[in-house]
């Protein structure tokens, strides 16, 4: 499959994850990955969310015990958020959702929040060869 030329490019930035047992998960990601906390909603103490560096997103979900791990939504850097946006929803079935502009709904309901990069980060991203532990 051939990709359009003029496609703006993206990669994964952050992985959003309901869990049961936030303080947990920060511990595990922390202790075990050296992933600190980058960003909080909500008191530090006990938080909605959290973003840690190294692109996981934690969402608290405590009266749901059964949601370990499920996915909220993927965080997306493009070279063109407008284009990219604009072309998203020319897909068939593709919707906002009421985050904004720049959170799409694809049909089978995963939800993709779209992130304006800084010039060149995504090349510079797309080029690690992840098995090569460098660049490609």
């Amino acid at each position: 499959m051939s990709m359009p030329l003029n496609a703006p490019r993206g990669y994964v930035e952050h992985v959003a994850l309901h869990v049961a047992d936030i303080a947990w998960h920060i511990a595990f990601f922390r202790d075990v990955l050296a992933m600190t906390i980058r960003d909080v909603d909500g008191d530090p103490e006990s938080p909605a969310q959290v973003w840690l560096h190294g692109g996981i997103q934690l969402v608290a979900a405590p009266q749901q015990p059964r949601v370990e791990g499920r996915l909220a939504h993927l965080g997306i850097m493009v070279t063109d958020l407008d284009a990219a946006i604009d072309a998203g929803l020319a897909r068939p079935g593709v919707s906002h959702t009421d985050r904004g502009r720049n959170w799409l709904r694809l049909p089978d309901g995963l939800v993709v929040e779209l992130l304006q990069a800084s010039p060149g980060t995504v090349e510079q991203a797309l080029a690690v060869d992840p098995r090569a532990g460098g660049t490609s």
